[in-house]
C-alpha cells in the first residue's frame, strides 16, 4: 500500500459544455483546467463535436432531458460550489441550463458565452442570443466575452479597449454581476481584459503572444474563474490568478496539431 497521502481537492466545480474530440478547448479544457487549479471538475455535455486544432467538422447535440439529468444527477450528489458554462448551442439548451443553474441555488456561475469556434464554426444559433441576453446574462456571476461575443450580445461596436468598456457597462446593465472583457481580438501589442462590476474596474494587461496556440484559452480562463469562485478567492483574486495560469499556458503550449494548437493546461502539476 502506498503511503503518499491523499490528494484534497477545494472547490467543486460544474462545467456545462461541449465536448472536444481533440482536447483543446470545450469539457476537456475545462477538466484539465479545475484539476490543475486543485479544484474538483464534474460535468454536463451539451454536445459532442468532432473538431481538431484545424476546425469544427461535426456538432452533434445532446437530448435536452440528458443534459438536465447530467446536471442535477452531479449536484443531487456531489455536489457544486460554481457553475460555469460554456457552449449551449440553441435556445432549449439555454432555458434548460437555466433552470439546472436555479435547481443550485445561491453559488457564482461563470457564464462563457461560447458563439464561434476558433476556426470559425458557429457554435451558437443566431435564434439563442436572445435566450443567452435574457436567460444567462442576468444568473452570471461573471461574464467572460471577447470582442465579436459582446458585440453579438450588445449591438455595439467593439474594436478598442474603450469599446470594451462601453460594451461591458451594457452587460453590466443587461443583469450581469460582473463582467471580464476580454481584449484578445483588439489589435495592438499588448492585450488588455478589463474585468468591469458595479464599484468599477480593474484591467489585466500584458504583451501579446505570438502564437498559433489559441485553442481554447476562453474557455480554460472561464473556469479557472470559476475554480477560483469556488475556492473561495475574492473576484479579482480569481481573475488574476486565472489570467495569469492561462498566459503561462500559452507560453508553455505542446505544440500540438497543424492549426490553432492547444494550451499546457497541465503546467501547474509539473512545476
Amino acid at each position: 500500500m502506498s503511503d503518499a497521502a491523499p490528494i484534497v481537492f477545494r472547490g467543486r466545480v460544474l462545467v456545462i459544455a461541449g465536448s472536444d474530440s481533440g482536447g483543446g478547448a470545450g469539457i476537456q479544457a475545462d477538466i484539465k483546467t479545475v484539476t490543475a487549479l486543485g479544484g474538483y471538475a464534474a460535468t454536463a455535455i451539451t454536445a459532442v463535436t468532432v473538431q481538431n486544432t484545424l476546425g469544427v467538422t461535426g456538432v452533434h447535440p445532446i437530448p435536452l432531458e440528458v443534459i438536465a439529468a447530467q446536471a442535477r444527477a452531479v449536484l443531487d450528489d456531489i455536489g457544486a460550489d460554481a457553475i460555469k458554462t460554456g457552449m449551449l448551442g440553441d435556445v432549449g439548451v439555454v432555458e434548460t441550463v437555466a433552470a439546472a443553474i436555479d435547481h443550485a441555488g445561491q453559488i457564482p456561475v461563470v457564464v462563457d458565452p461560447v458563439m464561434i469556434a476558433k476556426g470559425g464554426a458557429p457554435l451558437l444559433a443566431e435564434a439563442a442570443i436572445g435566450a443567452m441576453k435574457s436567460l444567462m446574462i442576468p444568473r452570471a456571476a461573471l461574464l467572460t466575452p471577447n470582442a465579436p461575443e459582446a458585440a453579438a450580445l450588445t449591438g455595439l461596436s467593439v474594436e478598442t479597449t474603450d469599446d470594451l468598456r462601453r460594451a461591458g457597462e451594457a452587460l453590466l446593465t443587461l443583469g450581469a454581476k460582473a463582467v471580464l472583457m476580454k481584449g484578445g481580438h483588439v489589435p495592438g501589442e499588448r492585450v488588455v481584459d478589463v474585468l468591469m462590476t458595479a464599484e468599477g474596474e480593474t484591467t489585466f494587461e500584458g504583451e501579446r503572444i505570438e502564437t498559433r496556440h489559441t485553442h481554447g484559452t476562453g474557455c480554460t480562463l472561464a473556469s479557472a474563474c470559476a475554480t477560483g469562485l469556488a475556492q473561495g478567492l475574492s473576484l479579482n483574486e480569481a481573475v488574476a490568478r486565472a489570467w495569469n495560469y492561462v498566459h503561462e499556458a500559452m507560453l508553455r503550449a505542446p505544440g500540438f496539431g497543424a492549426g490553432h494548437g492547444p494550451l499546457d493546461h497541465g503546467w501547474t502539476l509539473r512545476r
